[in-house]
């Protein structure tokens, strides 16, 4: 599929200052997304999407209508749109197997599209920033993506956190109270090195954790005794970006591994997933597991 920006094709390889004096639109469009105050997104209405994970949905979608995901720091948050019929799907990639998940990610709009009599697929990239390792930057070539900012000679990230309006097709900035059902156990299998996969159903409009497994992480004993300092340079891709509340989530996470080290009789009986639905008040209901 032939990449294009405001109708101009985009020539590959090339760097992300290439690409945005290739095309201003692009640098742009990124400083009016950093414009914007960050908006405070209730469960009304939201699937959050956590590292590792997508969801893909429609404006049919009668229990979903923002998909949203931050924490973002040297990840990249996508969001793949079909013009036709308003298929979105959101996904926070971290370059872990970026060749194995752009495919996912195309086949689940391609499953919304087919009989789309027209349309074409929109892609936007937010997140990553010019680290000292340049993790951002190889996943940015794989993703084609750009948003940085330069401060005091470091690089820090301009955006944690976004959401798409799947009724509007409005991205904006966005911060999260509420992550969803099961938010530790996800943290933890991606944590423990678990591969992207689809977590939302939007035919019965259903999320689907699991069933899942993970071999012991090791030396859980050893990190958990660890300062705050250690687990940042170790833990972590960008130790002088994350969040504030980020070492507080290693932490619990690891406390979680170490309480489950194997996840797979005990979290999920009878090798069954568990199923959430939104109720009436937009919160996520548990409901019957199901088959795996």
């Amino acid at each position: 599929m032939p990449l294009l920006v405001d109708g101009q094709r985009v020539r590959l390889p090339q760097s992300a200052v290439e690409l945005v004096r290739a095309h201003p639109p692009l640098e742009e469009r990124a400083r009016l997304l950093r414009g914007q105050s960050v908006q405070q997104v209730g469960p009304q209405g939201l699937l959050y999407v956590q590292q590792r994970e997508l969801a893909v949905t429609s404006p049919k979608d009668g229990s979903i209508s923002i998909l949203g995901s931050d924490d973002a720091t040297t990840c990249h948050i996508v969001v793949l749109r079909h013009t036709g019929n308003g298929a979105t799907c959101l996904t926070h990639c971290d370059g872990s197997d970026t060749k194995a998940e752009v495919p996912l990610i195309m086949n689940s709009i391609k499953s919304f599209s087919e009989h789309a009599e027209c349309g074409r697929l929109e892609v936007h990239l937010v997140g990553g920033f010019s680290d000292d390792r340049q993790l951002s930057q190889k996943l940015t070539h794989q993703l084609l993506k750009l948003n940085d900012r330069e401060e005091n000679e470091n690089h820090f990230p301009i955006i944690y956190g976004i959401a798409v309006n799947i009724k509007t097709a409005e991205i904006y900035r966005a911060s999260f109270q509420d992550r969803g059902p099961e938010e530790q156990l996800r943290a933890a299998r991606a944590l423990a090195g678990g591969p992207m996969i689809s977590i939302y159903d939007a035919k019965t409009e259903q999320l689907r954790i699991g069933p899942c497994s993970w071999t012991p992480f090791p030396h859980v004993d050893f990190w958990l005794q660890q300062d705050d300092k250690q687990i940042l340079e170790n833990l972590s891709t960008s130790p002088l970006a994350e969040p504030p509340h980020f070492v507080e989530h290693i932490r619990s996470t690891l406390m979680f591994l170490k309480k489950f080290p194997s996840p797979e009789n005990i979290l999920f009986p009878g090798n069954k997933a568990l199923l959430y639905k939104k109720n009436k008040d937009g919160l996520w209901e548990k409901i019957s597991s199901s088959e795996s």
